[in-house]
Order: C-alpha cells, then structure tokens, then sequence
C-alpha cells in the first residue's frame, strides 16, 4: 500500500490552510498514494494553547463541513484519507476526532480521542471530552486503520488494544513541539523520546506506524508561553521499527512511503510477543496505581 502524509505550517486562514491541504492531497494522489494521512486538527491554528470560549465557534458536526469538501476530494481521486477535526457533538459536548473518509467520499469510522491532555500550551481539556468509541480500527478499502490522536501516542495499551482488534496499521495525527524558551539538549530529548515511543509500538505489536505532525511556529496569545515550534519530524516505521520515511523538523513536505502489510505476519512469526503474552497476570493493569 502506497501511503502519503502531509506535514504543513498553519496559519488562522483557515480557508488558506484547507486549500494547501487539498494541494497537498492531490501531490500525494498524483504519486500513486492510496490512504494519504492529515496532521491533528489540521484546518487552523493549533487553539489549545490558551482557554478561550470563543474557539469553540470552530467545531463542526461530523458529517459537516470539512468531511463534505474532503469527501467529495477523496471520491475524485479515489483515496481514503485520514482527517482530524474539531467535532461539536452537541452543545457543550466537544471532541477531538479523527475521521476516515473511504474513496467513495463515505465516512468510513472515527474515532474520538481518548487521553486529554492538560500542561501548559496543551489546553486540551477545556475543550474536548474523552472519546467514548473505544479503541476500533476503522475497516477500509486499504485495510483496518488503528487511528489514534497525538497524546495517545504515549501510551502502549491503545497501540495493544489496536492491534488485538485487528489493526493493519496504527496512525496517529499529531500536534506538538517545543516552549522557546527550552534548552536545546532538552529539546532533542523530548524529540527523541516522542519517536521512540511510537517506533516502540511498532515493534512491539509487529506494525506499521504512522505518525504526521504540524510544523511551524504558532504564537501565544495570551503571551502566557513564548508559544510552540512544532517540531515536524513526520515519519512512517516498519514493523520491526525501521524507518522507511522521515520528514525534517522545519519543513513542510509531502511524501508518499510504499509499505508491505505482509510484514506483519512475517515479522510476527519471528518475534511471537503475542502468543508469549501473560494475560492471566495483566488483570492489574486497570488499576489506577498499585499498592501493597
């Protein structure tokens, strides 16, 4: 399967924004990419950095706005694509969703975000409700996509989850970076540990990764923080953690990766973590913490 990601600065433009994205998308059609994967709530600024009521004039229904324009781009080409919105779900009731869109211009799943942030420049909790849809990989033309959003990306038991239900591959929009203001040994060990992690889960469940994120800076406008470089570094990982594409961390670009599902069988016949799993002993995992 050919996959293409779009790694792209963003201004308050949104219809600017929209239109680079939907150029983007094409590039990635054009070089053959089926499945093409969009950053986390891609149509804007990244609004999460202060506390401000007035952001929620940004969220759409699902089905809305953007999944009726990407849609209808999605059917031209013939691509399933993997958007990141900002749903309103009802009055009050808010979510960070990602949408997959089958080739036909169909809303194919979502899958609302499960771990909610709260640090400074990372708002998110004011803003969206943990998802309730569980950890489903979405069935496609291209295979079962294990969607998951940015701040899940840290946390083995969704990757796990996702991959016993039967994922081909895991996908996770994302949006962070650097505060200015940190040195930069501090910077290049946040970078590191974000990759790692992800790669992490590749190996250990025997997957395909694929993790597209913003770049660019994006001021603060409260003046709170000196505001968030997204530090980019898009890449797609190998079921043994290999890297078949890395982006730069300063950069927009566009660039579609050709990747063997096959891999994962293979790959997991080698390593059987799987079937050496100790479930009967893991039932404590759904304790908040454990003591003596």
């Amino acid at each position: 399967m050919k996959i293409g990601f779009i790694q792209q600065t963003n201004t308050k433009d949104v219809g600017a924004n929209v239109e680079k994205l939907k150029a983007g998308i094409r590039a990635c059609a054009a070089r053959g990419a089926e499945l093409v994967v969009l950053q986390e709530l891609h149509n804007g600024l990244y609004f999460c950095q202060t506390e401000d009521p007035a952001a929620f004039d940004a969220a759409e229904t699902v089905p809305g706005p953007s999944t009726e324009a990407f849609g209808a781009l999605a059917k031209e080409l013939g691509v399933v694509l993997v958007l990141s919105l900002f749903e309103r779900r009802m009055a009050g009731l808010y979510h960070n969703t990602a949408v997959v869109i089958e080739r036909d211009g169909s809303i194919a799943g979502k899958y609302r975000k499960m771990h909610i942030p709260d640090d400074p420049g990372y708002y998110e909790k004011f803003y969206f409700t943990p998802g309730d849809l569980g950890f489903e990989p979405i069935p496609t033309s291209v295979g079962r996509l294990g969607v998951l959003v940015c701040w899940d990306q840290w946390y083995p038991e969704a990757a796990r989850l996702m991959a016993l239900a039967g994922a081909d591959v895991l996908i996770y929009p994302t949006a962070i970076g650097w505060e200015r203001t940190d040195a930069a040994d501090e910077k290049a060990r946040q970078r590191e540990a974000w990759i790692t992690a992800q790669r992490a889960h590749a190996i250990a469940n025997g997957l395909h990764v694929v993790s597209v994120n913003r770049t660019g800076f994006e001021p603060d406008p409260s003046d709170a923080t000196r505001g968030i470089q997204f530090w980019g570094s898009s890449f797609v990982a190998g079921p043994q953690g290999e890297f078949l594409a890395q982006a730069s961390d300063d950069a927009e670009e566009t660039q579609v990766v050709e990747i063997d599902l096959g891999r994962t069988e293979a790959v997991r016949r080698m390593w059987p973590f799987f079937r050496d799993r100790r479930i009967d002993a893991f039932g404590p995992l759904t304790q908040r913490a454990r003591t003596e």
